[in-house]
């Protein structure tokens, strides 16, 4: 038969559990909301100015067109991500895909290449960003569109 351990008569004292601290908190969340698509921007906007240059000396109008190409990526990251979410599952999957889609796109037909082969790029970027988000939203959220836990 099994019995209860015997206990100290002493005082007993609360024990309580060791939480790790929380560095993901709602603050962090908040900053990496704009900081993200701004270093994104940046990035992006220095891809599209290297692009156009093909290797050339780096001029005023190269750098002027980078932080205009940063600025409106930036602009247009943060009104996908706040308005996208509010949209149902098809038209969500669809905004941020397109996107996508239109940001590879327009990097590549800064090259030089033929805005043929730049729209090619961009819909297939766009059907295969589709495919994941689509299967993602999908998967996680019920017919009504609210999100399964």
């Amino acid at each position: 038969m099994a019995h209860a351990a015997p206990r100290s008569r002493g005082t007993t004292r609360q024990v309580r559990p060791i939480r790790t601290p929380d560095i993901f908190d709602e603050r962090v969340h908040r900053m990496a909301q704009v900081g993200i698509p701004v270093v994104l921007g940046l990035v992006y906007g220095y891809w599209a100015a290297a692009n156009r240059r093909g290797g050339g000396p780096v001029t005023g109008w190269n750098i002027l067109f980078g932080f205009v190409t940063a600025i409106v990526f930036i602009v247009l990251c943060l009104a996908v991500a706040a308005f996208a979410p509010l949209l149902k599952r098809e038209l969500h999957s669809l905004t941020k895909s397109a996107f996508a889609g239109a940001s590879v796109g327009f990097l590549y037909s800064q090259s030089g290449d033929s805005v043929l082969r730049s729209a090619a790029l961009g819909i297939a970027v766009t059907a295969g960003v589709f495919g994941v988000f689509f299967y993602r939203y999908y998967t996680r959220e019920d017919a009504a569109g609210n999100r399964i836990r």
